[in-house]
């Protein structure tokens, strides 16, 4: 019976994170069409602010505004406005961010708002210890960083490594 209850458990997770995105792609034409903060589901507390793309690896996810952990069971989050200058999206390592360990330096990221689409170069890819090692913010430069836990196996979530991919508008 545990294994059973472990088995659906773990299914469930990757099972509600794609259904999530689903409902936040009606939320967010909604957004297109005008519609101010629409919730994917009655109940929900954020609404998703972008869209985010790899076209080398086939990726589109909704981005949700708020960066909770209770936001991140559905999709990437944004650490920081989309309006900003210096871009933090998270996500978990294990469903929409599992991506992250394919990325490549000089790979397109898109990431598509409200008001506008947005091109990234793929720059650096790290592997930090956040104990040691802060993220810094620099509103004076235009840059996306995409940030998860590492490793992208590991057997619990959490930890102190963080893998961080920094990417800077094509044109730069």
């Amino acid at each position: 019976m545990l294994i059973t209850a472990a088995l659906l458990d773990a299914l469930w997770i990757p099972a509600k994170a794609e259904l999530a995105q689903v409902l936040m792609e009606h939320a967010w034409q909604r957004t297109l069409k005008g519609e101010k903060e629409p919730r994917p589901w009655p109940w929900a507390d954020s609404s998703p602010v972008a869209v985010l793309e790899v076209p080398r690896l086939g990726i589109h996810q909704l981005v949700l505004e708020g960066a909770s952990g209770r936001n991140l069971a559905f999709g990437p989050t944004a650490l920081t406005p989309v309006t900003a200058n210096d871009l933090v999206l998270s996500g978990h390592r294990d469903t929409h961010f599992q991506f992250m360990r394919l990325l490549e330096r000089g790979d397109v990221i898109r990431l598509t708002t409200r008001d506008e689409m947005l091109e990234f170069k793929v720059g650096w890819l790290e592997i930090i210890d956040s104990r040691r090692q802060e993220l810094v913010l620099d509103e004076g430069r235009l840059r996306l960083t995409l940030l998860t836990c590492y490793p992208f196996d590991a057997a619990t979530a959490g930890g102190p490594l963080r893998f961080v991919v920094t990417a800077l508008p094509v044109d730069a």
